[in-house]
């Protein structure tokens, strides 16, 4: 039985060899080494040519130009599945070759060109979506279910029911939420159920078919129990690797609030930054942004809900309190604390302790 397995592809039709090739082998064998072969560029080094192939084929397959994948919000550069992928009638082959390339990459430990979104990664590690989740890749839709929770509907005369439009490639259709979900009305009693219902189908609506095709390919590579020890974030810096953070480029497209440049907190702030390495760094900028991935033209071209969002640092609560992020907004609430040390040790705690937790 030979050790290694040998796919080889053209740079142009990357996608389609590599799909051919992937789904014609035992599953079990995608596991071996791999050889890699760009015909008429044979070289011996395997590691170097299958970190290219993944990198290359990952920008191809997860290209929303195809219509698998879309972006997570209009200013959200993290990747989630396409409800409208079903006008590519082998759309569901595809996404299960997808799975069996992405299993691929973290047995392999091989990096892909881009992220998914964080809710994407929680469902990689079976674990329960939440509210919270919605923000990062709906917040208009997020802070309308927040002010329906915060207010009493029924005195501002607001008649919702069970049930949820939704528009896919120009053409409307009525979901309901529960059965007869178009004839329940939602009252200050039922509203929290309505929350949860609308939040669960707007974080997984018409993408049922393609997450199981996904992890139907991605399961009988990897099973998913294998990662059960890790958690969203841990599982994006495995898939994506992690940048080196320049540090005169974050100082430089950091604005403040309350806070001057010169404010002792904003000293400390920095100071601590710099004695971090750069797994540390990561943490807090996943922290506070969302995602340990930065665009192409670094911190100055980060983006927030509502387009283009620098880096921002406002001083918010009491020295008592943690530290929080608002990651719609690339915000970090940073309390006066009185010292460096007490300001070191709140914000380590939040940003390793808060598995959404303090963040927003």
């Amino acid at each position: 039985m030979p050790q290694h397995i040998k796919i080889t592809v053209t740079r142009k039709t990357l996608f389609e060899d590599s799909f051919q090739q992937i789904m014609s082998f035992n599953a079990q064998d995608l596991r071996r080494r791999l050889w890699i072969i760009f015909p008429g560029e044979e070289g011996l080094d395997y590691g170097g040519v299958a970190r290219e192939w993944f990198f290359l084929l990952s920008h191809e397959v997860l290209n929303p130009m195809y219509c698998l994948f879309e972006y997570a919000g209009k200013d959200n550069y993290c990747l989630q599945i396409n409800p409208a992928s079903y006008i590519n009638p082998d759309h569901l082959k595809y996404f299960k070759f997808i799975g069996r390339f992405i299993a691929m990459a973290l047995f392999h430990g091989k990096f892909i060109d881009t992220g998914f979104s964080l809710p994407f990664y929680k469902r990689m590690l079976n674990k329960p979506l939440s509210l919270n989740d919605l923000e990062s890749i709906d917040p208009e839709f997020y802070n309308s279910l927040i002010w329906i929770k915060e207010n009493d509907i029924e005195e501002c005369g607001l008649e919702m029911y069970f049930s949820v439009d939704k528009e896919i490639l120009g053409e409307i259709t009525t979901h309901e939420l529960k059965p007869d979900g178009g004839n329940v009305v939602v009252t200050e009693e039922n509203k929290e159920e309505y929350i949860r219902l609308v939040a669960e189908w707007r974080l997984s609506r018409g993408v049922g078919e393609q997450t199981q095709a996904f992890f139907e390919g991605f399961n009988e590579v990897l099973p998913q129990q294998y990662l059960q020890y890790f958690d969203a974030k841990e599982l994006e810096v495995m898939l994506c690797g992690m940048q080196e953070i320049d540090l005169g480029d974050w100082q430089r497209n950091t604005i403040y609030r309350h806070y001057a440049r010169s404010s002792k907190q904003i000293l400390w702030f920095w100071q601590f930054v710099k004695e971090m390495d750069n797994e540390k760094r990561m943490r807090l900028l996943q922290f506070v942004t969302g995602t340990c991935r930065l665009p192409v033209g670094g911190f100055a071209d980060l983006m927030g809900s509502n387009g283009p969002q620098k880096f921002c640092i406002e001083k918010v609560g009491k020295e008592n309190w943690l530290p929080r992020s608002h990651t719609c907004f690339n915000r970090l609430d940073l309390p006066p604390y009185k010292s460096y040390e007490q300001l070191k040790e709140k914000l380590m705690f939040a940003v390793e302790e808060t598995e959404g937790f303090g963040q927003e």
